[in-house]
This record gives C-alpha cells, structure tokens and sequence, in this order.
C-alpha cells in the first residue's frame, strides 16, 4: 500500500486476541482519531491519561464503557493521532465497539499497519519493527531477551555501525580516485586494506551473533529414525519429560509421525518420532514408512537410534543431513561403549541423556556463551551473506579502485535492506503482512 494512502486513513482494529478476557482494547490510528474519539466518547481525551468513558454509537445508544487513551501525533506508536478504547473483553462487544469505530470513519487495519506506519513515520527502523512479531512470537524467554533487544535497537545499532565504516571507508577510496597521485594513491590502498579488514571482522561477528539468534526464532527440525523397537519413542518420551508416544515391546507401534516441541536451554527443537524402517507387508506400516521418509526429507539433523549391544543393520536410507548416532538401552548392557563419534544413552533410566542434549544443541550451532545475541531471520542473514561476498570480493580489487568501490556500495546495500534505507515497497508489504492484526 502506498505510503500516502496510508497517511489519508484511519484504521482500527481489535488488539486482543479472540477469544473471552476480562478486558479487550480497539485500537485506532490516524489523523481522524480526534473526531471519532468526540463522536464516540463525547469528548477527546487528555494526553496520555487514561479515562473514563462510556462507548456510543451513532445514534447515541450505549455499546460499552471503560477506559480510553490517547496519545496525539507525534508522540504516539505510530506517530500518528492515536486512540485505545479498553472495554469488556467479550467478542460480541469488542465487534460491536469496532463497529462503532468503522461507522464514524475508520477502517478495517491490515496485518501489521501500526507497526508499519511506525517504521514510515521513522519510528521504528525495519529490524525493530520486525523485533515487535518477534516478541509477541516468541517461543522461549531467550528468544523473548533477543527480541526485546533488538526493539530497543541493539541489532539497528550493529548494523548501523558496519554502515558507519563502509562509508568512511567509500569515502577514503573516492578521494584516491579524485587524487590518483600515485604516492596519494598508495598511502590510500594501505590504508583501506587495513579497514576492510576490520570491517569484515566486524561483519563476521555480527554474522555469528545473528545466526545464533536464528536458532531462538526457528529453532530445528530434529527426527529420530531407526529400526523398529530401538527405542525411538522412549528416546522421544525422555526428551519431552513425558509419555508423549505409545511405547510397547512390539515392534512397529509407531505408525504416523509424532512432533513434539521442546527446548533446551531456550533453543526451540521440533523432536519427530517416525516409523521404524523395515521391510513390511502390512499396508498401515508401509504408510508409517513413507511418512518416515518425508520426515527425513525435511530434517536439519537426524538421530539414528540403534540398540545397544545388538549388531547395527546400516541405515542406508538417511538422507545427506547432519547426523548423531544413537545407541539405546544401555542399562540393558551397562558394559557398552559407543563407536567413536556415536552417543550411548538409556531412555528408561536417563544415562547419557544430559550428553545428548548438548550434543543437539552443537550441531544446531548454538553456543551458550551468555552474550547477548540478535533474533535474526532469514532474510536479514541473507543481507549479512551477500554483504560479506561483497566485501570479500573487493579484498580482491584493492588494485582497481573503482571496482573496488562499487562492491563497498553494495556491501552497504545488502546492510541497508536489513533496517529499512534501501528497500522495496513490495518486501515491506510481504513483511508486515504476516503481523497479526491490531499490531
């Protein structure tokens, strides 16, 4: 939506989510606020005090009453005039009192309005205005820190900072081609090349924070495979801390593909137990297996689960993905040692499981160093890559200065797309719509 159609409207929408609560707020925004909260109110309110009011409709019959906020422009979330009406938060109400809101001019908000206004009215940078789904969104209390981290503009700062030296260093390698002396020239190149190595250094840092952080976003797709009665499902069960799969002694009791969400040390991993694969006439088990095999399509890593003590059959069905091997019932064989690089564990009793938490969380990539790390997605590690392949390709054209100053230009493109100074409206309208509406 273009940004002056944007400016002309005043939405609304209920910010709560659906359902019965004690309380339920509508929120509007927009240079109509005033009006409508007269209209409906009777009254606009004080700045930023909440008050008392009773929720009209056009034909002056009451709706609700509660407590109203508003904040005047620019001093507001979206830096525009805005309003929250806070009411009893039935459904039938909250419909009724955004009713209200739509019949005296507002419309329906879109996913991610508010939040986009604020980035438009430069209250927000793009990566904070991303941090706020982030927030809402996340899974875990670290993933919780890094979002509020970056909303308060620790990740904007980081970026901005690598901005900060590409640009000092762009100007440096612009005056040597507006002075190409050679002795000027000279001094010039020793003194960039020292630059963009710290630069890149700089970049790689921030690379690694962010792509730490990524694991508190998306986490991993863990699937545990294996022939049938190794013990998936109890491996599953122990990790979960419950009785989350059917665990019998007979072979084949898993039929479908089970997920579980759980998390180690704050890191979200989505744990598969999958069919147990195995020639077999049984049609039901055959689906099971095939389910196996789509599972393992999509996997990030996989754990092949053998049974301790008995000859390993090959499980040459793995797809190329990083891989733990995992040999269970221990407390069966308590003189067992894994092959070197495989993991022995117990499901029944817990041995070795503290080991093979960690050993999900290291080839996840997570490292619990206790700094502070940046909630980035996927396309702001897109942008980090394609800045550091710029900047690795002009370590290779310090000779050429022009050449070497058009991959610095686009170095700081690739960054500049992450906080909004170089992107195109059709990115903003892909981002924001998967904002939850009132947001």
């Amino acid at each position: 939506m273009p940004s002056d159609e944007i400016a002309r409207d005043t939405i609304a929408a209920i910010a709560t989510p659906a359902g019965r609560g004690g309380i339920g707020v509508v929120r509007l925004s927009g240079p109509k606020v005033p009006e409508i909260a007269a209209r409906i109110l009777g009254f606009v309110p004080e700045p930023r005090r909440a008050v008392f009011g009773r929720f009209l409709d056009a034909d002056g019959a009451l709706v609700d009453e509660g407590i109203a906020l508003y904040f005047p422009a620019p001093h507001s979330y979206t830096g525009e005039p805005v309003l929250e009406l806070q009411g009893h938060g039935g459904p039938v109400v909250m419909q009724s009192l955004l009713g209200v809101c739509l019949d005296a001019g507002a419309r329906i908000a879109e996913p991610g309005e508010f939040t986009r206004r604020a980035f438009l009215e430069g209250k927000l940078d793009l990566a904070q205005a991303e941090a706020v789904a982030d927030l809402i969104d996340a899974a875990s209390r670290q993933a919780a820190r890094s979002a509020l981290r970056s909303l308060g503009g620790e990740f904007s700062a980081a970026i901005d900072g690598l901005v900060a030296r590409l640009i000092e260093l762009r100007a440096l390698i612009e005056a040597t081609l507006d002075f190409p002396e050679e002795e000027v020239d000279g001094l010039h190149r020793d003194d960039a090349a020292t630059r963009l190595v710290a630069v890149r250094a700089a970049l790689d840092e921030v690379l690694r924070k962010s792509r730490q952080g990524s694991l508190l976003r998306s986490g991993i797709h863990v699937v545990l495979a294996g022939r049938p009665n190794v013990g998936k499902s109890s491996l599953l069960n122990r990790l979960a801390g419950e009785e989350r799969a059917i665990v019998t002694a007979v072979p084949g009791t898993t039929r479908d593909a089970l997920r579980e969400p759980i998390q180690i040390e704050g890191v979200p991993l989505v744990v598969v137990d999958t069919a147990g694969l195995r020639p077999s006439s049984d049609v039901v088990e055959r689906l099971g297996i095939e389910r196996t095999q789509q599972e393992l399509g999509r996997a990030d890593l996989v754990l092949a689960v053998f049974e301790a003590g008995k000859k390993a059959a090959p499980l040459d069905e793995l797809p190329q993905v990083e891989r733990i091997d995992v040999y269970n019932k221990i407390d069966l064989v308590p003189a067992f040692r894994a092959p070197p690089g495989a993991l022995a564990v117990s499901a029944k009793t817990g041995q070795g499981i503290d080991t093979l938490r960690k050993r999900l969380l290291e080839a996840a990539g997570w490292s619990a160093t206790g700094e502070s790390t940046f909630l980035a997605r996927e396309r702001h590690l897109r942008a980090l890559e394609a800045a550091r392949g710029h900047l690795e390709t002009a370590a290779g054209q310090l000779d050429r200065p022009e050449l070497f100053a058009e991959e610095l230009r686009l170095a700081q493109e690739a960054l500049g797309a992450i906080t909004g100074a170089f992107t195109a409206d059709d990115l903003l309208g892909e981002i924001f719509a998967r904002f939850c509406i009132g947001k």
